[in-house]
């Protein structure tokens, strides 16, 4: 479903029906920016279609989209037109602008130039499965995954979720499994379905963050080895799960380039013209799977809202949820 995952837990008790959600995000519908706004955010309608619901139901899965839409002028042109001011006040009054005078020629520049730039909108998704208590986001920068769970929040005062959090830390994990010896079958490499593929990084924690990355490698050797020795952690580990997903794990539980594989969508049957419901189905169905199989990997689920093994807790970014830190952004639609 989608290229990036990041999992939180939905504290107990959090059960509301299909028409209260429609309500709370119908009061915050997406509106398009106006000529001098630089930013909306807003819920649009899932499957794309006018006027359409904002919370859809599948198979007993929902799914909600955030919408950001966001106008940008280069800071350079900005500055430019507001030194023509200044310039032009200097001629007329002999007297220069001060640094306050100065701050708001700027914001007058940048609202008079709004209404000329190019608007840029990202989506993100949301998967809500009640039934296992997990809230599933495609948001993967940072800024992206604070305005999705702000946005979270502020709809439905009661939701409470936080980022799930495992027995052993992914990296701890990572380095387990590349450091096993590889002709120890029982006790060495990913456990369970689980495979480590050809590609992973490595940083080191001292001053100089040096970083190694393989790519379309073989990394059960004594040369990967070498490198966890001397101290370099793995932050990214490509792997597969049952021969059916592949995704590259990183050191902040994220699973990034989540890919189907081939087989997976060999049946799927056409539900009309655009398939939501079959791929909404398809791939939940497939990832309702694997989590629980990669929590056991890491030793099992932590407490609700316990801080991270071997980490500081995240200071929490908005009231009932905590943030996570991500690297690197993806704007693909999910399907």
């Amino acid at each position: 479903m989608f290229k990036n995952v990041t999992i939180y837990r939905i504290a107990p008790g959090w059960a509301p029906a299909l028409e209260t959600m429609e309500a709370a995000l119908d009061a915050a519908r997406f509106v398009p920016c106006g000529a001098t706004q630089d930013k909306s955010v807003g819920w649009v309608e899932p499957r794309g279609e006018a006027h359409g619901p904002l919370v859809e139901s599948v198979a007993g899965q929902r799914m909600l989209k955030l919408m950001i839409e966001t106008k940008a002028v280069p800071g350079s042109v900005v500055r430019e037109k507001a030194d023509e001011e200044a310039e032009h006040i200097e001629a007329t009054t002999g007297r220069k602008p001060g640094k306050k005078q100065m701050k708001e020629l700027r914001e007058d520049a940048l609202l008079s130039l709004l209404p000329q730039a190019f608007p840029r909108r990202t989506a993100a998704w949301v998967w809500i499965d009640l039934t296992n208590g997990w809230l599933v986001t495609d948001a993967s920068s940072q800024g992206k995954i604070d305005e999705l769970v702000t946005a979270l929040v502020n709809a439905f005062n009661d939701l409470n979720v936080t980022l799930l959090q495992t027995q052993v830390t992914p990296q701890t994990a990572m380095t387990q499994w590349l450091s096993a010896p590889v002709s120890d079958e029982d006790e060495g490499g990913a456990p369970g379905g689980f495979a480590v593929e050809r590609e992973c990084e490595l940083k080191s924690g001292d001053e100089e963050k040096s970083v190694v990355k393989f790519t379309r490698h073989n990394l059960a050797t004594d040369e990967v080895r070498k490198h966890i020795t001397e101290g370099k952690l793995p932050t990214r580990l490509a792997m597969s799960w049952e021969g059916r997903v592949g995704f590259v794990l990183t050191e902040s539980m994220q699973l990034k380039k989540l890919a189907f594989l081939e087989g997976v969508f060999d049946d799927r049957a056409d539900d009309g013209e655009s398939g939501f419901d079959t791929d909404v189905a398809l791939t939940t169905g497939e990832l309702s799977k694997l989590i629980p199989e990669l929590i056991e990997a890491l030793g099992g689920e932590m407490a609700f809202g316990a801080a991270a093994p071997d980490a500081p807790a995240a200071a929490p970014a908005k009231p009932k949820q905590e943030a996570v830190t991500a690297v690197g952004e993806d704007d693909d639609p999910p399907f």
